[in-house]
């Protein structure tokens, strides 16, 4: 299923048109980077799903997509929030019509922010949720890379169009999660080759530990410890990779996996 949040006009565009997935937080890394991304230039359509929030423990946020939208738009971004299920694999066409259709033009730079992310090992993860993990981190990101793909149409012998997504190294007690964004990386990283001939980058960030609600005092603690700047990541951090990947100035690095954690210990 995919509704609509706060539909808004679509003139010809002025700015460029990232579109941007799980986008459903205010002190999310999808809504840093939006933000940035917006102050950049950039028009912002993104995605959020409200009930994967409400089963997390974090809970939902009411009214986050519409107060996200708003941000944006004070920062000069015509904005598309789009709620979708992203274990529907009729979503991602659905998530790009409405971009363009909302937003009057193609998008040029698709960043995968979403994630299913429930704790659990190797004897106490179930199939439903090892096959729901898959479906939003893997299938659902090679559906929309595979749609951004068929649509994208950059000008000839320029390295226009962006890729990025956003990956993790976790994998102890949390299998399904790290091993679907293990997926996830091997996906982008073909992107990186198989788009090359459409003028598209694509690059993976693991953003390291970011403390966006989820995190206790001991494992806060524990992770500033082993960190030699001595503090966390923040979404900040990793939109501002995000936004130089995007540019033009870095339209050089292509097929990397880039590591945004201040040096955190493994």
């Amino acid at each position: 299923m995919t509704t609509t949040a706060q539909p808004s006009p679509a003139p010809a565009p002025s700015r460029p048109i990232a579109l941007i997935t799980g986008v459903g937080r205010s002190i999310g890394i999808g809504a840093g980077i939006a933000r940035r991304l917006a102050a950049s230039g950039w028009d912002v359509a993104f995605t959020y799903w409200t009930p994967y929030d409400r089963r997390m423990e974090w809970g939902a946020e009411p009214g986050a997509a519409a107060s996200i939208a708003q941000e944006l738009a004070e920062a000069g971004a015509r904005t598309a929030a789009i709620e979708a299920d992203l274990t529907d694999s009729d979503a991602p066409a659905r998530i790009f019509d409405e971009a363009e259709q909302r937003l009057g033009g193609p998008v040029t730079a698709l960043v995968l922010s979403h994630a299913e992310s429930v704790d659990s090992g190797l004897l106490d993860t179930t199939v439903e949720a090892f096959d729901r993990h898959f479906a939003v981190n893997s299938r659902a990101s090679w559906l929309l890379i595979r749609e951004y793909g068929l649509r994208f149409r950059g000008a000839p012998g320029t390295a226009t169009g962006r890729i990025v997504a956003l990956t993790s190294d976790h994998t102890v007690g949390n299998i399904p999660y790290g091993a679907s964004k293990g997926a996830l990386d091997r996906i982008t990283l073909a992107a990186a080759h198989e788009l090359a001939h459409l003028g598209v980058t694509a690059n993976v960030v693991n953003p390291g530990p970011v403390d966006t609600g989820w995190m206790s005092d001991d494992l806060r603690e524990g992770l500033v410890r082993g960190t030699p700047l001595g503090r966390l990541g923040t979404p900040r951090d990793t939109a501002h990779l995000v936004d130089f990947l995007c540019s033009p100035e870095g339209q050089w690095i292509n097929g990397q996996l880039l590591k945004s954690n201040g040096g955190a210990a493994a």
